[in-house]
């Protein structure tokens, strides 16, 4: 232990005299310059969203371009039931992993423990790895360790940008056999809801007959219908799930009345395969 500690100070010593001969110490020096550097990039930042905001105007078009483009390509449409959320690139990785790890025996070891681990030793790099040696083919382990990782984050993200949702056009195909075996092929305002729900997201967390995600502990939904509840109760529970204690469902009354009308037509008449 003695040892080590004399080979660090060493070590500091030297580095103290070659500042002193040709250069300037870490601190403040070139803290100093990467604080001024990092203020300068973020007020470029503000300011061009401020150009941009104050010199567009409220609209879609060209016409309605600032300086910097257009302020959005089309309104938000909250009724939306085609939209497919997807997170930014830099999230693939982790996007991809909540794929791996299934609600509910291990969405917590994706979700925070492999990143908090990953963080904590980026964290503890430094303080485990004081050697002098720089040269990465004298560093067997670190090399190893560093090339696996960049691997990983890259498969990781590529899986997760091709990762496809079982969702919309992929689940509208099973409309027609859905009807077909739970009997309601001739009730039009149930095969409407079922194509809102295959367009909605809603097999991103439930399943009907095989399809979609089982995700945070949603049910499968393909005989909901038979515990006898009417469809006033399922426009108000889909509309806003809270209401009844459910608060990992979000509410969905932006589908609005008849959407939410037909969604329900579409649960009631699922009692199971006929």
């Amino acid at each position: 232990m003695n040892r080590r500690l004399e080979e660090r100070r060493a070590q500091q010593a030297r580095y103290k005299e070659d500042v002193a001969a040709r250069g300037k110490p870490f601190y403040p020096w070139a803290m100093f310059h990467d604080t001024v550097m990092s203020l300068l990039v973020v007020s470029m930042i503000v300011g061009l969203a401020v150009i941009w905001k104050y010199t567009a105007e409220e609209g879609p078009t060209e016409e309605d371009s600032g300086w910097l483009g257009k302020l959005y390509d089309e309104p938000a449409d909250p009724g939306t039931t085609s939209f497919i959320p997807r997170p930014d690139w830099y999230f693939y990785f982790l996007f991809y992993l909540l794929r791996i790890f299934k609600w509910p025996e291990s969405v917590i070891l994706g979700t925070v423990g492999i990143p908090t681990l990953a963080l904590l030793l980026l964290l503890a790099l430094p303080f485990l790895d004081v050697r002098r040696e720089r040269r990465p083919l004298r560093r067997p382990v670190a090399l190893v360790a560093g090339i696996l990782t960049v691997i990983a984050m890259g498969v990781l993200t590529y899986k997760g940008a091709t990762a496809r949702e079982s969702i919309g056009s992929e689940l509208l195909v099973l409309v027609p056999n859905w009807a077909e075996s739970q009997g309601f092929a001739g009730n039009d305002e149930a095969v409407e809801g079922a194509e809102i729900f295959a367009k909605a997201g809603c097999a991103n967390c439930h399943t009907y007959q095989g399809a979609g995600t089982a995700n945070v502990g949603a049910p499968d939904l393909s005989n909901i219908g038979a515990g006898g509840r009417n469809a006033d109760f399922f426009v108000r529970y889909v509309a806003n799930p809270a209401e009844f204690g459910n608060t990992v469902m979000p509410p969905f009354e932006q589908l609005g009345e008849e959407n939410l009308q037909k969604l329900a037509a579409f649960l009631v008449a699922s009692k199971g395969s006929q």
